[in-house]
């Protein structure tokens, strides 16, 4: 992982006076900068770990945005307004990458040179996992009262939460490979978390 990245420092595009890559404006001439090649956990001040303070992250997230508003840069040059159009770009894909846990879990991984693939749409391979999801979702299927699917609805949410604490268990253990694999439990708890809650809006309104 690039923990250097915070301390690290470029020439501003402008005054070519020193700038610290995480930096928005340039110290020296005031210039906005471009966005550094920093991690989304630099890029948001924020320490690399999957237990994140959810109040900060939104703090640090509004707070750079706000001074990235177009209306600032309203009567900037073009090349201005380009980069604080970049900074706002890359702001807002560390914002919702780091906010969401599954994207958090799996985005940590990759920087610890342990990735996971959560756009693979293939077999499960783990077999314990696979029976899991076949019977939550024959469960979902099959669940035809209000009150069944509501109960199976709250499981899910129940489970995706613990996979999440489990997760951030796993990566203060260390143990990497067990991060890894509840990344991938978890991705298909949300799922079925998300089509649980789908049966029950549609019952619901059915019932009308």
């Amino acid at each position: 992982m690039n923990a250097s990245a915070v301390a690290q420092l470029v020439p501003c595009w402008s005054c070519k006076g020193p700038v610290a890559s995480r930096a928005l404006f340039c110290s020296v001439c005031g210039a906005v900068q471009g966005p550094g090649a920093i991690d989304h956990f630099t890029r948001l001040g924020l320490r690399p770990t999957f237990e994140i303070d959810q109040d900060e992250l939104e703090r640090q997230y509004f707070g750079f945005q706000r001074r990235l508003h177009p209306d600032r840069f309203a009567a900037k040059s073009a090349k201005e307004r380009a980069l604080s159009q970049s900074q706002a770009t890359a702001l807002n894909e560390a914002y919702e990458t780091l906010k969401d846990p599954l994207k958090r879990s799996a985005y940590l991984l990759s920087l610890l040179d342990h990735p996971v693939d959560l756009t693979a749409c293939g077999t499960i391979n783990d077999p314990v996992l696979l029976m899991e999801q076949m019977e939550k979702r024959e469960a979902i299927a099959e669940a035809d009262t209000p009150d069944a699917i509501t109960r199976l609805s709250a499981e899910a949410d129940t489970e995706v939460l613990a996979c999440q604490c489990h997760i951030s268990a796993a990566f203060a253990a260390g143990d990497l490979d067990e991060a890894a694999h509840l990344t991938i439990r978890l991705k298909y708890l949300v799922k079925l978390a998300d089509e649980a809650r789908t049966r029950k809006t549609r019952m619901t309104r059915a019932m009308r």
